[in-house]
């Protein structure tokens, strides 16, 4: 019997900026293609997000669609804030495509902290299996019970096998065993609705393209964060603000990654 192959021993977070240019250099080349169900609010944003950075949307939410559409991308985006019912339906046939087709997906619990049915879709969309679960404080709250202190987040990391990237102030990214912090971003950011939302679908976008989903949502929230610092310098308010942080995607480089990259 032959022995199984060690794991690498994991890369250290200090190189992520590198990471994220390379990631950015594929996803522009190859333009991954990622399936977003979500919300209504946040379509156009999410869509304008991908091209900017270099990939490809579709958004068809038709249950007779969803699983040719799923299957010919490379990564689903699973976005909760819009529960109409055809949302609802097609919900359970992305996923279970994605699952057989070996693609990975990431689920955005949008308000799940407000509605007792939305948070137990949650759930079980996490039973699903997604790579990444991309949420906010409240919404980790309600799903594990208990505070986003660092522990609980590597605890439900662990326990449920998915990696957490939590958005906020100060993102924060942990696989249960690898925890990194990243202090990127804008104000002008929480102005401009769907923007956590929109930026999922670059999480998306990066776990298509890179193996390891802890890598791929940090990286991912890392270049969104310096897009918008970037774009809070030149902006005026939340209206400028989108043009300036889709034209600051659009245009990054790997150095002003390694030059503006804040990780603890």
């Amino acid at each position: 019997m032959t022995a199984a192959k060690p794991h690498p021993p994991p890369r250290p977070a200090d190189d992520l900026p590198e990471a994220a240019g390379r990631l950015l250099e594929r996803l522009r080349s190859e333009g991954r293609r990622v399936h977003a169900i979500t919300n209504a609010a946040a379509q156009v944003l999410t869509a304008n997000l991908l091209l900017a950075a270099g990939g490809t949307p579709s958004l068809t939410i038709a249950v007779d669609e969803i699983v040719a559409f799923t299957g010919r991308a490379d990564a689903l985006l699973v976005n909760l804030g819009t529960l109409d019912n055809e949302r609802r339906a097609s919900l359970a046939w992305a996923i279970a495509t994605a699952r057989a087709h070996g693609k990975p997906w990431v689920l955005d619990p949008v308000f799940v902290d407000a509605s007792p049915a939305r948070l137990a879709l949650a759930r079980l969309c996490l039973a699903g299996s997604p790579a990444i679960l991309r949420c906010n404080r409240s919404e980790f709250a309600a799903l594990a019970g208990e505070e986003a202190a660092p522990q609980a987040l590597s605890a439900f990391a662990n326990a449920r096998r998915v990696v957490v990237a939590l958005t906020g102030p100060v993102d924060q990214v942990t696989d249960g065993s690898r925890f990194v912090a990243i202090a990127n971003g804008h104000p002008l950011m929480t102005r401009v609705t769907a923007m956590g939302c929109a930026a999922t679908a670059l999480v998306a976008a990066f776990a298509a393209i890179e193996p390891d989903p802890w890598r791929a949502a940090a990286c991912a929230l890392m270049v969104v964060g310096i897009a918008g610092e970037i774009a809070g310098e030149v902006a005026q308010g939340p209206g400028s603000f989108v043009a300036a942080f889709l034209d600051s995607l659009h245009a990054m480089e790997a150095s002003d990654l390694r030059r503006r990259a804040r990780l603890s």
